[in-house]
């Protein structure tokens, strides 16, 4: 478990790193008022990436905005039919189990 914060906490401070360096890298070679927007919207993406990179290695697709691969399916407690309702359009209860 220790070795997995240690991890964890050398990849957040590369990635700090890394955002820094950009960032300052921007803010030297492009003037105060353009090279602001710009530093934002490359945070912005480099978090995009790096959420996107995580959820690939946690082995979960689909988008950071909420859009998966794949919807959820349930499946009904009682008769065992696959369904993605509320309730089981077979026997109509609602004690379900969420499935892949």
């Amino acid at each position: 478990m220790i070795g997995n914060n240690r991890q964890f906490l050398s990849q957040q401070l590369m990635w700090i790193g890394i955002s820094l360096g950009i960032s300052l890298g921007i803010s030297f070679l492009i003037p105060f008022p353009f090279s602001l927007p710009i530093i934002i919207i490359v945070f912005i993406m480099l978090s995009y990436y790096i959420r996107n990179r995580t959820m690939k290695k946690m082995g979960m697709s689909g988008s950071v905005f909420g859009g998966s691969g794949s919807s959820i399916s349930y499946y009904c407690m009682n008769c065992g039919t696959k369904h993605d309702q509320s309730s089981c359009p077979r026997c109509g209860s609602k004690m379900k189990r969420v499935g892949s």
